[in-house]
């Protein structure tokens, strides 16, 4: 036994003080090891979609309908099985609407319970009975593991549960039983969720999505580009800032910041109000939704224009001090002709062209010095940098972000990043400089993250400001994975009409995704060499309403963005893709339109489409085939080598 053996002996002999404790949790780990494994949940690119987010976490995906069918079979109509899911999904609400119109509200309360806790007997049934009395409730503890638990020693035992059951409902505690077995079946349906990317922008919510998933029983996050922007921007670094408060704007969300986050954006306002007073700012319309009060359409028209050509002076200022970046084609205020009304860059094929600029209204622009903040401009930026970076919940939110993320994660046997692994067209890894020094493949993906970490949590302001900086690049930047485009063609589709100065070209990637030789690479360059490995990913929306599929390279690489955000689900004729990973195989589920969480309890309807199934595995997967089966292993091992320690005399157990 080598010293750290010993070491690790030692500290487990404080838990495990004698033979018999260790032999009794090997037999105990023994046994979870060869439960199926758990459920994995994967969601991409929810873009603040709060309501259809809530209820595809709720509704497993359809999973929790799934189960149900499982369930019940034939024994209860689907009328049943629409009203028993709604209620699983909704309890407050749906009980609400049952006690306003059940004539028979005692019975209606008998048949829920006993339909829940088959439920729970049914989704408990792949833990361990101390993993499922961890998540249960608290007050109700004690009751659920009664009900869900065999009693050989009980010989009616019908006569026993529902004697429970009708007690629970004679006390007057049926309704928030209900709710409780609900929330319940909600947490064991999924044991794990990853979030494959930008919760932040264009929807109305990504502050509710937080928080739910900061109380979420088990989650991870790999970082997308809009949660990069916000995570910078909670830093204090003020080219991100303005990105966020721009793409605010521009989708009608100012409310987020202002109403969701505390973030006070009245001196951005009344500088607008001021200086753009008189100024065109057409050109920056705004893409409201139906809840979007147009009594604040000219004053936000405003606020976009002047906070958009801020961001452009400030990304000007960070590629001066960045020439590495190799981004000088997005430096465009020192481009225009203000007296011609034009703006000359490179067209699609590197010539230099000459565009007629569609606005020209830059009353804080100088000619001379075009980068330049005014004074005013100044100050607006610093009252909201200030406000970024003391607004509590922000930060909680971003610290959350930092500990649950990451900007790839290696789970299971699966590779898992927002984005896309930069490439060159010949299938070679694209070589991005950054600091000076060449990275591609995963050592580009780690320099990123370390810089990422160091921007938000370093305590010296320069190697804070250097990584606040690296965070913008991997925001927008050509050779970012979590980008992977050539540019961000913002200034053009504000100010140029020719739509081919708008495209945004993508990495080689996604042209080579569906060639084996790619796929392979790219898991061997992370380590992952099975055949079993897939790759998930998000980012880049999948056109089903043109045939295209989520399902490349035969299975083994799933991009599962289907349009979540409801600014693309005319491009993607679907409402998204969410992927499940059970036991027996992974599917992938497309989901509807969703109309409102309301919609949903009144109709018994749900937003779940159908089933793609992507993949059934050979034998049914157990805990002993995943990461925690591997962790559980070793410390099999250790406790092995424990119980050897005790018997031979080299540890002495405790009396």
């Amino acid at each position: 036994m080598d010293g750290k053996d010993s070491k690790v002996l030692k500290v487990l002999a404080r838990e495990y003080r004698s033979s018999a404790a260790a032999a009794t949790e090997i037999i105990n780990l023994q046994s979870i090891m060869n439960l199926p494994k758990g459920t994995e949940h994967f969601l991409t690119d929810i873009h603040g979609e709060y309501e259809q987010f809530n209820h595809v976490l709720k509704n497993g995906s359809g999973f929790v309908r799934k189960k149900i069918d499982e369930e019940f079979g034939n024994t209860i109509s689907n009328k049943d099985k629409k009203s028993l899911a709604t209620l699983i999904y909704y309890p407050e609400e749906k009980l609400e609407i049952v006690e306003r119109e059940e004539e028979n509200l005692e019975d209606w309360y008998k048949i829920s319970l006993h339909r829940l806790v088959q439920m729970i007997k049914r989704v408990s049934s792949k833990y361990t009975r101390s993993k499922v009395r961890k998540a249960l409730p608290g007050d109700f503890a004690y009751v659920i593991e009664e009900l869900i638990t065999e009693k050989a020693e009980i010989h009616d035992k019908e006569a026993y549960y529902n004697e429970i059951i009708h007690t629970i409902i004679r006390i007057g505690r049926a309704p928030q039983f209900i709710i409780a077995l609900s929330q319940l079946i909600q947490c064991l349906v999924i044991d794990h969720l990853h979030i494959v990317g930008d919760i932040y922008d264009r929807g109305p919510g990504p502050h509710i999505i937080m928080d739910t998933l900061c109380a979420y029983h088990s989650v991870d996050v790999q970082w997308g580009n809009h949660d990069i922007v916000w995570m910078g921007a909670a830093g204090g670094h003020l080219a991100c800032i303005a990105n966020v408060v721009r793409m605010a704007a521009h989708y009608g969300n100012l409310a987020t910041l202002e109403d969701g986050y505390g973030i006070n954006l009245l001196p951005l306002a009344t500088f607008a109000m001021e200086t753009y007073q008189n100024v065109d700012c057409s050109a920056f319309s705004i893409r409201f939704n139906t809840d979007y009060n147009t009594k604040d359409l000219s004053l936000d028209t405003r606020m976009h224009k002047a906070i958009a050509v801020m961001q452009f002076k400030l990304e000007g200022q960070l590629l001066m001090r960045h020439p590495e970046f190799r981004m000088e084609d997005r430096m465009l205020l020192d481009r225009i002709d203000f007296d011609r009304g034009t703006v000359r860059m490179e067209d699609m094929a590197g010539n230099s062209v000459e565009y007629t600029m569609l606005d020209m209204g830059f009353p804080t622009i100088d000619p001379q010095d075009p980068y330049a903040l005014t004074e005013e401009e100044s100050k607006v930026m610093e009252r909201l940098r200030q406000a970024f970076v003391k607004c509590e919940k922000l930060q909680r939110h971003v610290r959350f972000l930092y500990a649950k993320g990451g900007l790839y994660k290696i789970y299971n046997g699966n590779l898992l990043y927002h984005g896309c692994v930069p490439m060159n067209g010949d299938g070679s890894f694209m070589e991005v400089d950054i600091c000076g020094k060449r990275y591609y493949g995963k050592a580009l993906y780690d320099i990123l993250e370390y810089y990422a970490r160091r921007g938000y949590y370093a305590k010296e302001p320069a190697e804070r400001a250097l990584g606040q900086d690296i965070m913008w690049f991997i925001w927008s930047g050509k050779g970012s994975p979590v980008f992977g485009k050539e540019k961000m063609a913002t200034f053009e589709r504000y100010f140029i009409a020719e739509k081919e100065t708008h495209e945004e070209k993508k990495n080689s990637y996604y042209r080579l995704l569906e060639k084996e030789e790619t796929v392979d690479r790219i898991l061997g360059e992370f380590g992952l060499h099975s055949r079993e490995a897939h790759i998930v990913n998000g980012h880049v929306p999948v056109e089903q309403i043109h045939g295209e599929s989520p399902v490349k390279c035969g299975g083994r690489l799933l991009i599962i963005d289907g349009g979540f955000s409801k600014a693309y689900q005319k491009k993607t004729g679907i409402a998204g893709y969410t992927l499940v990973c059970n036991s027996r195989g992974m599917s992938l589920a497309a989901h509807e339109p969703f109309e409102s969480a309301g919609a949903v309890i009144e109709k018994e309807s749900d937003l779940f489409s159908h089933w793609v199934e992507v993949e059934s595995f050979p034998r049914r997967k157990l805990v002993s085939d995943t990461d925690v089966g591997q962790e559980i292993r070793e410390r099999i091992y250790y406790l092995e080598e424990l119980l050897e320690a005790y018997r031979d005399g080299t540890l002495m157990e405790e009396e």
